[in-house]
């Protein structure tokens, strides 16, 4: 029986079909996504919350500036077009534990970002990779979205027990 949805961590997304022969272009969410190949089953649902569905992976490799992968049971383009859209996750028991200051995006969402005066910048609505640097997606209450580059020098600290990240980024910037 698989865990419950809050014990789970999203790797990424099925974008869609590839070719004719089941195969399905991969959004990952993070970092390493090759590694998931050592896994040999993969979890999807299609939300974030739940009905997880294991699958047997069969393939999965780089292709072109993105990733494929392929599944036993999914054997032509229809059913991997049924995939589209679903969630790839893991039982967060099955991951090992991020090395220091290095975070799960998953762990990142939903968390308070504030710059070094305390004043509120929104929640962590999601996170791009854009080769460079990875950029947070925060969202205040009035719905203004910021995208601020996850590096060093505007991410100061990461709190993960107080949910809480603070920046240097101005509030009107």
């Amino acid at each position: 029986m698989p865990p419950d949805s809050a014990e789970w961590v999203i790797l990424g997304r099925v974008a869609g079909p590839y070719g004719l022969q089941g195969f399905v272009r991969v959004q990952p969410f993070g970092d390493d996504p090759l590694d998931w190949q050592a896994m040999s089953e993969w979890w999807l649902a299609p939300t974030e919350t739940g009905a997880w569905r294991p699958l047997t992976l069969e393939k999965f490799r780089a292709h072109g500036e993105g990733f494929v992968a392929s599944f036993a049971d999914i054997t032509d383009r229809n059913a991997a077009d049924r995939l589209k859209g679903w969630y790839i996750g893991v039982p967060r028991a099955s991951l090992p534990p991020p090395a220091e200051n290095e975070f799960y995006w998953d762990d990142l969402m939903g968390l308070l970002v504030e710059n070094e005066a305390g004043e509120a910048l929104g929640t962590v609505h999601g996170l791009m990779e854009t080769g460079a640097n990875d950029v947070l997606r925060v969202v205040d209450a009035s719905g203004v979205e910021r995208l601020l580059p996850f590096v060093d020098a505007v991410v100061k600290t990461v709190d993960l027990p107080k949910r809480r990240i603070t920046v240097a980024w101005g509030l009107d910037w």
